[in-house]
């Protein structure tokens, strides 16, 4: 059997409205051709705005492993994910360390399911080219605040 390879591309953001304070993640998945595939923006409480940019990370792992390993059983899949936080995308990829105690669990949780996923690459976009999960994000937290 031939095995094709499927590649999905997601951008993540999260969002804090006083650091800590109310928050919210955004994500969008892509195939390779630019097509949206799911997108989901989600209020998570109140916590820091580094806290809800791993939290978008996480989540979208979860639905990738959830969904997208269902559909795509056959087929190799290849995960670019890219992030407006410098130190989410760093520290994922392995260049930077990390410090932050509270943070860690979270970042295990991640680090597991890239393995499952096969393996992610981790991206730093500016804020410009981030744009849908950003409102995604922004969306979820004027929901909840209204």
């Amino acid at each position: 059997m031939v095995r094709t390879q499927m590649k999905l591309i997601i951008y993540t953001d999260g969002a804090s409205r006083g650091n800590p304070g109310p928050a919210a993640y955004g994500f969008t998945i892509q195939d390779e051709n630019g097509k949206l595939l799911y997108e989901e923006g989600k209020y998570i409480g109140v916590t820091t705005n580094n806290v809800a940019e791993y939290t978008a990370v996480l989540e979208v792992l979860k639905h990738v492993t959830k969904h997208a390993r269902e559909k795509f059983a056959q087929e190799k899949l290849q995960v670019e994910l890219y992030a407006d936080s410098k130190l989410v995308a760093e520290q994922l990829s392995g260049r930077y360390k990390i410090k932050a105690k509270h943070l860690k669990p979270i970042i295990e949780q991640i680090q597991k399911l890239a393995i499952e996923v096969g393996g992610i690459i981790f991206s730093h976009v500016p804020r410009s080219q981030n744009t849908q999960a950003d409102r995604l994000a922004n969306q979820a937290l004027d929901n909840k605040l209204r």
